[in-house]
């Protein structure tokens, strides 16, 4: 069933007082109530009677033991984020929880309009694969958003300059991110009443949790996508570089699609290891996707792209497969580019044979190996 958006106005909150959990962290004891914004698609993040909660600041600086540096964990365009700790009184028992607490830079590239978006947007929007809003604050000029907290970080952080000693990302694992956050997107297309358009789809934003299942995260740049007889939406051009469609880069012309290249664009970087755009990278090898064109017209050199930290320990037949899909997803004409309902199709099917691959303690192929057969 198609979710239905209702009003931001409806966001009601229940803030109670504020206690210290405990000196390492302390946190707050809340008891929280409030109406639970839209119903719940096919695939919820099985949070009933979902409710974005009002903080004060107060709160949160506790929470974060005062935003302390040691408790940073990213930084991007909105602000810094941080790891905090709150505590939820239920009946007799207390219930801790960790958090992640993204502060808003007054002087940043992000203003109050992306704040209220991503509180509406993920207010209302409620899926396993999309990263869930818990609360936020607005005292005064502060501008806080709460989120659930995603122990693995995000997919840049498993792919790009790794430190010595920390184990790649295995192909069965890249599959697995790939099709999860490919059914987070469907979820946005498909499900949600108007569609939304994600617009800042990038592997930083794709945050994974012990078991490496991905999340979508940071709405403040999402739209709504057309409906009835318009084909697209115009707006300034917002995102980031490497990423965002060519013809809503010329354009500001913003269609589904866009978003489509730009999980082609992440497709590439888990299938190369390379980012999107990488200035330290000698002219014509910066930008990933020029760089990808010449290997993308020869299915003898797909595997010559693919990222030297996989050691080979991938399938030939899966890569050929993953290429393909890539492939389309990047087109210079969105009309060409796959629906994301049949990219999770093919995904889903990739993800199928590498885990019975994986049961089966074969089906893996070394690089060497796979210069020695002949291509299908």
């Amino acid at each position: 069933m198609k979710k239905k958006m209702v009003c931001f106005s409806c966001i009601s909150v229940n803030r109670k007082d504020v206690r210290d959990f405990d000196e390492e962290m302390p946190s707050r004891s809340i008891k929280s109530s409030g109406r639970s914004l839209g119903g719940k698609g096919g695939e919820s993040n099985n949070q009933k009677g979902n409710v974005a909660c009002s903080f004060t600041f107060k709160e949160l600086a506790l929470a974060t033991q005062n935003f302390r540096e040691a408790n940073l964990i990213g930084e991007g365009g909105f602000g810094s984020v941080y790891k905090g700790r709150l505590e939820s009184a239920l009946a007799s028992f207390l219930l801790s929880q960790v958090v992640a607490i993204k502060q808003l830079n007054l002087d940043g590239l992000q203003g109050n309009q992306e704040f209220i978006v991503e509180v509406l947007m993920l207010s209302l929007l409620h899926h396993k694969n999309l990263v869930n809003l818990i609360g936020y604050c607005t005292d005064g000029d502060q501008r806080l958003l709460v989120y659930e907290f995603m122990p693995m970080g995000s997919l840049e952080n498993h792919l790009f300059d790794l430190e010595p000693g920390k184990k790649p990302l295995s192909w069965s694992t890249r599959l697995k991110i790939a099709a999860g956050a490919a059914h987070g997107l469907e979820y946005l297309h498909c499900e949600a009443n108007p569609p939304v358009i994600y617009r800042d789809l990038k592997s930083s934003n794709i945050l994974l949790d012990n078991d490496f299942n991905p999340k979508l995260s940071d709405f403040g740049l999402a739209k709504l996508g057309p409906v009835g007889e318009n084909t697209h939406v115009s707006t300034r051009v917002m995102g980031t570089y490497g990423y965002c469609a060519p013809e809503y880069a010329m354009s500001g012309k913003l269609t589904l699609k866009s978003d489509i290249y730009s999980l082609g664009v992440v497709l590439l970087e888990l299938i190369t290891g390379r980012k999107a755009y990488d200035s330290s990278r000698n002219p014509g090898e910066q930008n990933l996707v020029v760089w990808s064109r010449p290997f993308l017209k020869d299915r003898r050199k797909f595997v010559q792209m693919v990222d030297p930290l996989l050691n080979g320990q991938f399938s030939v037949r899966s890569l050929h497969h993953a290429v393909a899909i890539t492939a389309m997803c990047i087109q210079e004409q969105a009309n060409f580019r796959p629906i994301i309902s049949d990219i999770v199709v093919a995904l889903d099917y990739l993800v199928s044979q590498a885990e019975s691959s994986d049961s089966q303690g074969g089906g893996s192929q070394t690089g060497k190996q796979t210069n020695q057969h002949k291509e299908n």
